[in-house]
């Protein structure tokens, strides 16, 4: 065996556990009007009205156990929805509070 081939292993190694760790990663969804998405959004987040949460979400994630960290303006709306997931049965649902929140959550900034 040679370095270049454990080298080669090794990085096959950790590009499958990205792939597998980016997979596990929680679902991050903005409860917040279309008018205020459109205005102001997080890239790759999913956008769907706290009305319809239960609806959307049990059509797009039917696991029960997958983490989902809501958010919208100030953490109200968010707060609902997280409260109506839970009824349904969904077990890994916070919120994060304001659109703010959840980029300081991630690390990110406005731009």
């Amino acid at each position: 065996m040679t370095l270049l081939s454990v080298k080669s292993g090794v990085i096959g190694l950790a590009v499958m556990l990205l792939s597998a760790a980016l997979h596990a990663e929680a679902v991050w969804i903005d409860t917040r009007s279309a008018a205020e998405h459109f205005f102001d959004s997080i890239p790759g987040d999913v956008r769907f009205s706290h009305t319809d949460i239960v609806k959307e979400v049990s059509a797009l994630y039917p696991d029960k156990s997958q983490e989902i960290r809501l958010y919208c303006r100030s953490g109200v709306r968010s707060g609902k929805a997280m409260e109506a997931l839970k009824a349904e049965g969904y077990q890994n649902v916070f919120n994060a509070g304001g659109i703010d929140d959840a980029r300081e959550q991630r690390g990110l900034f406005a731009e």
